[in-house]
């Protein structure tokens, strides 16, 4: 098996949300943090037979990275990674499946209050403008994206209006959802965006079969 390069790149990216991975039968992934505040799934080209754990993810790709195009063969307890018209090879141990997390069940979007397209550049724009002004806390209020830091009264502030927001009826609510910056750990891109006041979000890609579920912070209020 020939790992594709979205899903290195889902790799990649779920190596900043836990450093280990449970790979279950099928075409999909999942993983979630050790906070359990985020959880992310993809759909992927390949399909994986069999269930195997990955203690670190980060020394995986690592091992992956020695291979200009590797190849993949499934063992029981182990993977043979090859790489054609080459003599190498590296035998890499699967942890035990006890040691990692994993997200234990789907989770059930609840009714929302907000839903809103988030493009690439404002994604972008947010993220950079939270690392430039050295702040940790992004809020959504009034069709804006806010990022400050909301235990400080004078902290610098971002802000950039949402384009297309789409408040389910709620026209006249007073809203404010708060979010770490640092949960934000998206695949770069355009996510379609959902937000419910029982304190959870949902992030689906555009483009790629990627989605997370982000926890909001406990001070987001709503009142419609």
């Amino acid at each position: 098996m020939k790992l594709s390069t979205e899903t290195i790149s889902v790799l990649k990216n779920f190596s900043t949300i836990n450093a280990n991975l449970m790979v279950k039968a099928g075409s999909s992934l999942s993983t979630m943090s050790a906070m359990k505040n985020i959880v992310a799934k993809a759909d992927v080209s390949e399909e994986f037979l069999s269930d195997f754990a990955i203690y670190d993810l980060n020394e995986f790709l690592s091992a992956l990275s020695l291979f200009g195009k590797p190849d993949l063969e499934f063992g029981n307890d182990f993977v043979i990674i090859t790489e054609e018209g080459t003599s190498k090879s590296l035998k890499y141990w699967f942890s035990d499946p006890s040691v990692v997390t994993t997200p234990s069940k789907e989770i059930s979007m609840p009714s929302t209050e907000l839903t809103f397209n988030l493009s690439s550049d404002t994604l972008n724009e947010i993220t950079k403008a939270a690392a430039v002004i050295g702040v940790p806390d992004m809020a959504l209020s009034g069709g804006k994206l806010m990022v400050t830091d909301k235990k400080n009264s004078t902290a610098n502030a971002y802000e950039t209006m949402i384009d297309s927001m789409d408040d389910n009826g709620g026209a006249d609510a007073d809203y404010k959802f708060w979010f770490k910056v640092e949960n934000l750990k998206l695949i770069p891109g355009a996510y379609d965006v959902e937000v419910s006041s029982k304190k959870i979000s949902h992030f689906t890609n555009t483009k790629l079969g990627v989605q997370y579920w982000i926890a909001l912070e406990p001070e987001s209020s709503y009142n419609g």
